[in-house]
């Protein structure tokens, strides 16, 4: 998968995912306290250490079953000694661990699953592991809300088919001459559901936006919340279509069901950001206080 980044403290630090983990790049992160030539450095210092072997062993033994504790052993009895100079790959090769590995190429370096990265971190600098921690919970926020958006997408155009389903049943004749002609009803079908949450017809949309309409609709730019009104209104719609109900009603009630559900969707975000928000501000309060007792 590709890698995603984030910035911490002005250094750009590489995120990869990988059999549903997260794995961050300890390399990156080690140029906070390094240049980018001595970051190799600062990681092999980093696991000549006892406590971070203890660390790394206690990991693996949770979440790998395949790891091999006695040649842990080995490691950890060398601790101390001038000629102990771990590399990572050498301790993925004897151990058999998974939490920590390095590649080389593009997007190349030392990763380390994000438990292990934030306790590197920690060990270059409280300050950064908590600005990491917190960079790394924006990404996954964001990951997490296009993640929705696709799947409110995804219910929509099965919601769609039910729509369409409707207007083939209940509204286009059955006969011939209006087979090539269908088209035309689905469209002005889906113009009302438009219109009714956008305020504006595929049409108009292309004509304002043309450069966008040649790749994408209205549809695509649509919010969450536009998307999970929308997936609504195509239900309701198909159910007016079966009650017999004229456009000009089936409008009316749609525009209004539109508005009622935005605004109470919009109205539900305001408290949710305005929670998150005091959240914010109480956790960087705490940050400041942290960073000033460090500083002296």
């Amino acid at each position: 998968m590709a890698n995603k980044m984030i910035e911490v403290q002005n250094i750009k630090v590489n995120v990869s995912h990988i059999n549903e983990n997260d794995y961050i790049c300890i390399s990156d992160i080690a140029k906070a306290k390094s240049d980018k030539s001595r970051a190799a450095d600062v990681i092999r210092n980093w696991l000549r250490n006892r406590s971070t072997l203890d660390f790394l062993t206690a990991w693996e033994q949770i979440y790998n079953p395949n790891f091999k504790v006695f040649e842990s052993e080995h490691f950890r009895k060398q601790v101390g000694l001038l000629t102990f100079t771990p590399s990572v790959s050498e301790w993925c090769e004897r151990t058999n661990a998974i939490g920590i590995y390095s590649k080389s190429g593009k997007y190349g370096g030392t990763y380390a699953h994000k438990d292990i990265a934030f306790e590197f971190a920690a060990q270059i600098s409280p300050v950064f592991k908590l600005y990491l921690i917190k960079e790394f919970e924006r990404l996954k926020t964001l990951e997490n809300e296009n993640r929705e958006w696709d799947v409110k997408r995804i219910l929509t155009k099965n919601n769609y088919i039910i729509h369409t389903d409707a207007i083939k049943n209940y509204i286009l004749p059955d006969n011939d001459y209006y087979k090539d002609r269908e088209w035309i009803k689905y469209a002005e079908e889906a113009d009302i559901l438009n219109v009714a949450l956008f305020n504006t017809t595929a049409k108009r949309w292309r004509e304002l936006n043309p450069d966008l309409a040649k790749n994408s609709n209205v549809r695509d730019y649509a919010t969450i919340n536009e998307l999970t009104v929308l997936s609504n209104l195509e239900s309701h719609n198909a159910e007016l279509i079966k009650d017999g109900k004229s456009k000009e009603e089936r409008f009316e009630i749609l525009n209004e069901i539109a508005k009622y559900q935005l605004n109470i969707l919009s109205n539900a975000e305001k408290i949710k950001l305005l929670g998150n928000n005091k959240e914010e501000n109480q956790y960087e309060d705490e940050e400041q206080k942290i960073e000033s007792t460090i500083n002296g």
